[in-house]
């Protein structure tokens, strides 16, 4: 994994930069002294190509608030999902990720990363030497391959009661089939409880995708995931919403949006889908309980329909 830039090649050159470019993030975060998190690893992982990214990408140094507020709200859906009896995190696409090294996490944990060889291969090297303070293991798996993820999915999850399914700003990159694909094989593992990802409404999507699209798509990583369903999107594919927090409702409380944006953050924000608006966030998700106790009531709707229909109609009979 090259990390020189150089200016005859694209930006963006594959979606393994995209890491390069959210790790610098996290290394401006923990230099400031009131910082929401410390990542003393993120500098050196984002190398020279994720601060190339950062200074040259359209509002590349406007948006921090953005990439800070996420990183903040996949922490603390972590630790609350930890203290709540998690006993395995699953990290989908981990990229440059460096909670396992920086976060207070029981040392019992299990923390499987997956992701491309190439990153894989570029993060060991860069941490050898550093310690977990989990136990860690790296597979190296491009989650496009159906039947080996689904293969990982089973055998991962019968080595753990209780799994935390984490999956930061990767989810963005699929098309939404691709989406209720990668749903749906999550759902079936009975351990696999719950599942944390960033969301965003269509309208951010078509904003980002004029003004960093071309970027992105060069790099075979566009931005595709913005249903207008918003999180009920999963609802049919085993997942159910339990918590959404909004990336700039939480900007605004942790002080970190830039000054146009503050007065804008004193206004309500609509509930349910977002469709138009410019609207993120982070979204936590229960996997429906296992056939032999599932109820209408936390079933997809469509099953909880047909569910009924069928009761009717045999009533009728």
């Amino acid at each position: 994994m090259d990390q020189s830039p150089v200016s005859t090649e694209p930006l963006i050159r594959n979606i393994s930069d995209t890491a390069c470019w959210a790790a610098i993030y996290r290394a401006r975060e923990t230099d400031r002294p009131d910082a929401l998190f410390r990542d003393p690893l993120a500098r050196r992982l984002a190398g020279t190509r994720g601060e190339h990214i950062a200074n040259t990408i359209p509002d590349g140094n406007k948006n921090l608030w953005t990439w800070v507020t996420r990183t903040y709200l996949f922490d603390r859906f972590l630790a609350e999902q930890v203290k709540e009896g998690v006993d395995m995190v699953i990290n989908l696409a981990a990229g440059l990720d460096a909670r396992p090294y920086r976060m207070a996490l029981p040392s019992s944990l299990q923390w499987i990363e997956v992701d491309l060889p190439e990153i894989l291969t570029y993060k060991e090297e860069i941490l050898s030497g550093q310690k977990p303070v989990c136990a860690l293991q790296r597979v190296q798996l491009d989650l496009a391959n159906i039947s080996a993820r689904r293969e990982l999915f089973d055998k991962l999850s019968k080595r753990a009661k209780r799994v935390l399914i984490v999956s930061e700003g990767f989810v963005t990159y699929l098309a939404p089939d691709e989406a209720g694909s990668l749903a749906k094989d999550l759902a079936a593992p009975p351990s696999f409880q719950r599942w944390v990802l960033d969301m965003m409404s269509p309208g951010l999507l078509k904003m980002l995708q004029k003004k960093i699209g071309s970027h992105l798509s060069q790099a075979g990583a566009p931005f595709q995931f913005g249903p207008p369903e918003g999180p009920d999107f999963l609802i049919p594919f085993g997942w159910k919403p339990l918590d959404v927090r909004s990336l700039f409702k939480t900007a605004a409380k942790l002080k970190r949006l830039p000054f146009f944006l503050r007065l804008m953050s004193f206004l309500p924000e609509p509930k349910g889908p977002q469709g138009s608006k410019f609207w993120s966030g982070i979204c936590l998700f229960a996997g429906h309980a296992p056939r032999s106790r599932r109820t209408t009531t936390s079933c997809p709707r469509w099953y909880a329909l047909w569910s009924a229909t069928k009761r009717a109609s045999r009533r009728m009979v």
